[in-house]
């Protein structure tokens, strides 16, 4: 099926600060063709990683075999459980430099830090640079995500408890990550001048 069961799509995209035994990561993904000031949907769906491989790589191997024409402007958006770690970060940077014409949106439910390297935030902050629009998934994002890749039967997405809560927790610790260093001085130097 091209479509998520609910109860997948619930345990693994709930934005929990600590989700714990969540080792996987699932990707969906909506990919269009910009005509000027229109668009035409060319594919949608979903991935999660395969036998070692992250679903990142997955699918930017599947995206390289469709041939893009480098005449036309392609925008990519993908829905993810996690944030891309270091290594799939900079895969994704370097393939969208090879390809202009390519916009990617990253909308995510968990920010994804590994204990041993804590790399992490320079491959997003990496994405970044290379053009990725990189956001927290709120819940117009579930929503949408809940109506376009999830088999729900006709039932409306419901908010768990804690959903704004932790979107709000994650995008300013995202906005942390992602503001240049000499940004953050900026903002300490106006706080000491008000005093706070």
């Amino acid at each position: 099926s091209l479509l998520m069961k609910r109860k997948l799509f619930l345990y693994n995209f709930k934005n929990l600060r600590w989700a714990k035994g969540r080792r996987e990561t699932y990707l969906c993904y909506v990919v269009k063709r910009r005509d000027s000031a229109t668009s035409c949907s060319l594919d949608f769906g979903y991935l999660r990683n395969k036998m070692g491989c992250h679903v990142e790589v997955l699918f930017l191997r599947y995206i390289s075999a469709w041939k893009l024409d480098p005449a036309l402007c392609y925008r990519i958006t993908w829905f993810t459980s996690w944030s891309p770690c270091y290594d799939c970060a900079r895969h994704v940077a370097d393939f969208l430099r090879s390809y202009p014409n390519l916009s990617l949106r990253i909308f995510t439910a968990r920010l994804y830090f590994c204990e041993e390297r804590k790399a992490e935030p320079e491959g997003l902050r990496r994405l970044h640079r290379a053009g990725a629009h990189i956001a927290i998934m709120t819940f117009k994002d579930f929503f949408y995500c809940w109506n376009t890749f999830v088999e729900n039967r006709e039932k409306t997405f419901k908010a768990w408890e804690g959903l704004h809560e932790n979107s709000v927790h994650l995008s300013r610790k995202l906005r942390r990550i992602l503001l240049p260093l000499y940004e953050v001085d900026d903002l300490r130097d106006a706080f000491k001048t008000l005093g706070l």
